[in-house]
């Protein structure tokens, strides 16, 4: 049996604005409600189940595989909403796009601070 990532529990202090952050600046369809969360679908059958969280919300990272032309269009609504982005996971590039492995890539956050990545070469050059 192989083992495959279904999904995982994004925790947000607003569920339905991270999720509507998290399809807008990707490009996704809309998160559909199931139980206490908002489910952002990926195209290879992951999804971010997101919830609301109480608490404060601990910052996670979540990177996406994304091909050049989703990479151009994602970044121009990055851009344009003013958001600040970063060629590193350290925050200290900003404004600026790395290039490992051959591809381009670039860290945002979300409105709870998660630390958002596409990339379009997997690490490793793969």
């Amino acid at each position: 049996m192989s083992v495959e990532l279904n999904h995982t529990i994004v925790h947000a202090s607003d569920r339905d604005a991270t999720s509507a952050f998290l399809t807008d600046i990707l490009g996704l369809p809309e998160a559909q409600e199931y139980g206490p969360f908002r489910v952002v679908e990926l195209a290879n059958g992951v999804s971010l189940d997101v919830v609301q969280d109480a608490g404060n919300v601990h910052p996670q990272h979540y990177a996406f595989l994304v091909a050049e032309e989703e990479f151009d269009a994602i970044l121009a609504r990055i851009e344009a909403r003013g958001i600040t982005y970063w060629a590193d996971p350290f925050h200290r590039q900003e404004g600026r796009i790395n290039h490992n492995d051959g591809g381009r890539g670039i860290y945002w956050e979300d409105p709870d601070g998660h630390n958002l990545e596409i990339i379009t070469v997997p690490y490793g050059g793969g």
